[in-house]
């Protein structure tokens, strides 16, 4: 790759795609182009078009995904599937038509089976029943990355797909109706802080930067009290300016195990296989099977629902009670990566969780 090759960030506002950003400014790339959604649409197909005749880039990684947490993908599952088959389809084909040198396209570890071999290895995929909360949303990526090996064995090109594990860190969702488990439970935590302090000046203007179901911080005090209340945060005899007892409700027991890595180490791991990996590189002695091509991205460590939780806790303030609500679905039992490609290929994280939840926390309260 050259410094002034164009390269196209799909979802270059997200959590990965502002991450990949950043980590190629830094390392001197001065041709990057990138488009809001409402900019460029991807599931459209002419309007995606007529961007790749337009920009024509040399590169491509797309990080434009409908994404959410296991509430959003319950309820939204038609939706998951047909919006991200839609943006995987428009990108990858359009990327071969342009003659593309490479492209990176994103996954996600919630392609593997329920009850899949631990640590999970990139040959796991297809091996049994998918998680039923994120099925849609695991099927559309599947696709994606199966569209990828599938052109490169049929037309040369050279498209590699990345898994990444859970992910969290700076310009993360927060929205509590979508947002992932880690910084849902960070926003809670701190939510229930400004609550048990009685800070409603910081609590109006948390929700004024990010409304929840169109609360925001000029809505009156029992209408927030309410939506918080439906969202599991909790206040004991709450008035406005006036400390209380804040309980955060957590979704499911608390006992699934995660494997959690930050955006930017995710953004550099990216960055590293596009300058130094290519489609042949993971094709040998592969055979006359040419499969499961894709590459894990993780930091090979797992923690639990309730241990990540503490250590939120620890690092929001919050001084009130953790409460697990079994009643809720716990997901996918464990889920952890086998990194081991990863590593043979040269690359391994740098953030360990202790510090990443840490500088979360530190941006959350400057943003």
């Amino acid at each position: 790759m050259n410094k002034q090759d164009k390269i196209y960030v799909a979802g270059h506002k997200g959590l990965v795609g502002s991450a990949i950003w950043r980590n190629l400014q830094g390392k001197g790339y001065t041709n990057l182009v990138g488009r809001s959604h409402a900019e460029l649409d991807l599931m459209d197909t002419a309007a995606t078009q007529a961007f790749f005749d337009e920009e024509k880039p040399d590169y491509v990684i797309v990080a434009s995904a409908k994404v959410g947490g296991i509430q959003a993908n319950s309820v939204y599952r038609g939706q998951f599937i047909y919006e991200n088959l839609m943006i995987a389809c428009n990108t990858i084909h359009q990327a071969y038509t342009h003659k593309v040198k490479k492209l990176l396209f994103l996954g996600s570890s919630c392609i593997y089976p329920r009850m899949a071999p631990q640590p999970m290895g990139e040959d796991c995929l297809l091996t049994s029943p998918l998680e039923y909360t994120n099925e849609p949303y695991a099927l559309s990526k599947i696709a994606g990355l199966k569209m990828c090996e599938s052109y490169n064995l049929q037309y040369g090109t050279d498209f590699i797909s990345v898994m990444p594990t859970n992910l969290y860190g700076p310009f993360d969702n927060f929205n509590l109706e979508t947002s992932h488990v880690l910084p849902a439970i960070l926003r809670k935590m701190f939510l229930g802080r400004y609550l048990e302090t009685g800070n409603w000046k910081s609590l109006r203007a948390d929700l004024a930067l990010r409304p929840v179901e169109g609360i925001d911080g000029a809505s009156d005090e029992q209408t927030i009290l309410a939506i918080l209340d439906k969202y599991g945060i909790k206040a004991s005899g709450a008035h406005e300016g006036k400390p209380c007892q804040v309980k955060v409700e957590i979704w499911g027991s608390g006992k699934p195990l995660r494997e959690f890595l930050w955006s930017e180490d995710m953004a550099d791991a990216c960055v590293y296989l596009l300058e130094n990996v290519s489609f042949a590189d993971l094709c040998k002695n592969m055979g006359k099977e040419i499969r499961n091509t894709h590459i894990n991205i993780g930091t090979g460590k797992e923690i639990t629902i309730a241990q990540t939780a503490q250590l939120i806790k620890e690092n929001t303030g919050f001084e009130g009670e953790l409460f697990f609500n079994a009643e809720k679905p716990d997901g996918t039992p464990r889920k952890l990566l086998n990194v081991s490609k990863l590593h043979s290929l040269g690359w391994h994280h740098k953030v360990e969780l202790e510090d990443g939840i840490a500088r979360l926390a530190d941006w959350y309260t400057n943003n």
